[in-house]
C-alpha cells in the first residue's frame, strides 16, 4: 500500500524520516518535576533507521535497532542513544549499501545469516541480566550493550551455552525475585516445528532446554510465566519457510493468517521445562502477553486479544495501521488439570491497544494493574499511530486514558516505575513525538492519575525515533 484513503496520523512520517544523532550523557531541561523516587536508567529498544543505500525500508520491524537511555539522577535526567553495532549494522555501515534480506524488504542479491534466517536488526527490547545490558531482535541471541555508554560488546552467547543461530525470541522473562532467566524460540521446520524452552540461572548458567511440539510453524513473538508455569500463546499465523529460503521472499510474505488451524495455549512446567496442557482457545491472535499467575488453583493468562495478526499493520511505512482492526485486553482462567478456560472475560478499551506493561517486580505474580498504548482513531480506514495512554484496574474491569494534543504521538512500551514509599503508587515514562515541529520528549506520568497529564516533559535536542519495548534498572542508593 503506497498511500491510504484517510489520513488520521497527520506528519507521522516525519516520525521515520529522522536523521537521528547518537547522543552521550547530553542533560536534558525538565518542565515540571520527575518523582524524587525515580533514580535509574530507563531503556528503550526499537527501529531507528529505515532506509539503507538509497533502499527504502518497507516494514517497521525492518529499522535497525537503537538503544536510547533516560538516565535520572536526583530529579535531572540525561539522555543517551546509540546505533547497535550489530553484525548487519556494522557490514552494512562499512559498504555504504543494503546487504541483509530484512522482515518485510527484500531485493536483489540480498543475503540471509547463514542461509537461514534473517541477520538481526537487533531492534526490539533491551534488559539488564547478570549486570549486563542485553538487546534483544527477534529470532536471534543478544547483543551486550555497556549500561552506560551503550557501545556495543558484541553478541551474547550466555558463555558460548548458545550459537549464533539458536533461536532466541526478543521477549525474554526474568523473574525479578529468583534471578532466572526464561525465553523461547520458535524453529519454523514445515514437518516438525517446535518451540524451545530455555531456563537460565541468574549465573547465566543454562538449566534447561526443552523441544515443545508446535502444531505448525506458528510466528510467535511472545509468552508468559506464572509461579509454576510457562504459557505460550500459539496462533495460527504459519510461516512458510521454503518461501523464505528457496524463493526469496521475505518473512512478512512468507507469513500466512489460516484461523480455521485454531488458536491454543501450550502450557510447560517452569521447573522443569516439560509439557503438562495444551488448551483451545479459539482462533484469535496474539502478539503480546501481559502477564500471568495462579490463582486458588487456576492459572490467569492476560493477553492482548485481536482478531487478525497486527503484521501487516506495520507496512508500508510511514502507512501505518491503515485498517479497521480492533483488540482488546482479555483475560483467561485456565484449569491446568481439565486443559480448559473456565472463564474469559475482555475490557471495554477496543481502540487497538498494544505495548502492553505491568510492574516488573510482578512478573509472574498476581497483579492489579498494567498500562499500554491505543489509538483514538480506530475501527476508521486510514493511517493512524498511537495517541492514547491506557491504564487497565482489572479488578474493577475499568480503564483510565490520557490522550495527547493534536499531532503529538507516543512511542515505547509505557514503562512503570514502583514509588518504593507508598504501596499503589507510581510513575509511568514514555516517548511523545511532536510532529508539528519534529520534537521527540521523555513524559513522566503519575501512573495512576493518567488523566492529569505529564508531571514532566523532558524535551530531547534532536527528535528520536518512536521505539518499542523498554526496562528499568535502579541505581544503587
Amino acid at each position: 500500500m503506497s498511500s491510504v484513503s484517510t489520513d488520521l496520523a497527520p506528519l507521522i512520517e516525519r516520525a521515520f524520516t529522522l536523521d537521528v544523532v547518537e547522543h552521550a550523557a547530553v542533560p536534558l531541561a525538565v518542565d515540571g518535576q520527575i518523582p524524587a523516587y525515580i533514580n535509574g536508567t530507563a531503556y528503550f529498544n526499537g527501529p531507528a533507521r529505515f532506509e539503507r543505500g538509497g533502499l527504502k525500508y518497507k516494514h517497521w520491524l525492518d529499522g535497525d535497532g537503537m538503544v536510547c537511555a533516560f538516565d535520572v539522577r536526583s530529579g535531572s535526567p540525561r539522555l543517551t542513544n546509540r546505533f547497535i553495532r550489530s553484525e548487519k549494522f556494522t557490514r552494512e555501515e562499512a559498504e555504504g549499501r543494503a546487504i541483509f534480506r530484512t522482515f518485510g524488504t527484500s531485493f536483489a542479491g540480498d543475503a540471509l545469516k547463514r542461509g537461514v534466517g534473517l541477520e538481526s536488526p537487533v531492534n526490539v527490547s533491551a534488559y539488564a541480566f547478570q549486570r549486563r545490558l542485553l538487546a534483544f531482535g527477534e529470532q536471534g541471541l543478544p547483543w551486550e550493550i555497556d549500561p552506560e555508554t551503550l557501545e556495543t560488546k558484541g553478541l551474547y552467547t550466555f558463555n558460548r551455552q548458545l550459537n549464533d543461530v539458536t533461536p532466541f525470541s526478543a521477549h525474554p522473562k526474568i523473574d525479578h525475585h529468583s534471578g532466572e532467566l526464561f525465553n523461547f524460540g520458535v524453529s519454523f521446520s514445515a514437518a516438525n516445528p517446535i518451540i524451545n524452552l530455555f531456563r537460565f540461572q541468574p549465573d547465566g548458567a543454562l538449566v534447561y532446554r526443552k523441544r515443545l511440539k508446535l502444531p505448525y510453524p506458528a510466528s510467535t513473538h511472545d509468552f508468559a510465566i506464572s509461579q509454576h508455569h510457562i504459557v505460550i500463546y500459539v496462533s495460527p499465523l504459519v510461516l512458510r519457510m521454503d518461501a523464505l529460503l528457496q524463493e526469496g521472499a521475505t518473512v512478512m510474505d512468507a507469513l500466512s493468517w489460516q484461523p480455521e488451524l485454531g488458536s491454543e495455549l501450550i502450557v510447560a512446567s517452569r521447573e522443569t521445562g516439560e509439557e503438562v496442557a495444551r488448551v483451545d482457545v479459539g482462533g484469535h491472535y496474539c502478539l503480546h502477553m501481559v502477564n500471568a499467575f495462579e490463582r486458588d488453583g487456576q492459572l490467569i493468562v492476560d493477553v492482548v486479544d485481536y482478531d487478525k495478526p497486527l503484521y501487516p499493520e506495520y507496512q508500508v511505512i510511514p502507512n501505518l495501521f491503515s485498517d479497521s482492526f480492533r483488540g482488546r485486553p482479555m483475560r483467561l482462567t485456565v484449569d491446568v488439570q481439565a486443559q480448559a478456560v473456565k472463564e474469559r472475560f475482555d475490557i471495554a478499551y477496543a481502540n487497538s491497544p498494544d505495548f502492553p506493561a505491568h510492574d516488573m517486580e510482578l512478573t509472574g505474580l498476581p497483579y492489579d494493574h498494567f498500562w499500554m498504548l491505543g489509538i483514538s482513531s480506530s475501527g476508521q480506514s486510514g493511517r493512524k499511530f498511537f495517541d492514547e495512554i491506557v491504564r487497565i484496574d482489572w479488578p474493577t474491569r475499568s480503564f483510565e486514558v490520557f490522550r495527547a494534543p493534536a499531532l503529538h504521538y507516543f512511542g515505547g512500551e509505557p514503562l512503570f516505575v514502583r514509588d518504593p514509599a507508598r504501596a499503589g503508587a507510581g510513575a509511568v515514562i514514555c516517548q511523545l513525538f511532536d510532529a508539528q515541529r519534529t520534537q521527540s520528549s521523555f513524559v513522566v506520568f503519575d501512573a495512576f492519575n493518567l488523566a492529569r497529564g505529564p508531571v514532566a516533559t523532558c524535551p530531547t535536542s534532536s527528535p528520536v525515533p518512536l521505539l518499542f519495548h523498554s526496562s528499568f534498572v535502579e541505581h544503587s542508593r
